[in-house]
């Protein structure tokens, strides 16, 4: 029983993200993700063409 009570009080002490703060939060997940795919892309593409100019 001493764990649901634990339970109940954390569940009361928990603040949620209000709809800006996610919607802010989201943003800045995709953009960063955007961007790690176009960091990755180009680094890619240059590995391949110092690779291509060494073969």
């Amino acid at each position: 029983m001493k764990f649901l009570k634990n339970v109940g009080q954390t569940m009361k002490a928990t603040t949620w993200p209000t709809a800006r703060e996610n919607r802010k939060d989201t943003t800045t997940v995709i953009l960063m993700g955007l961007g790690f795919a176009v960091f990755f892309g180009v680094a890619d593409y240059l590995v391949q063409l110092v690779l291509k100019l060494i073969i």
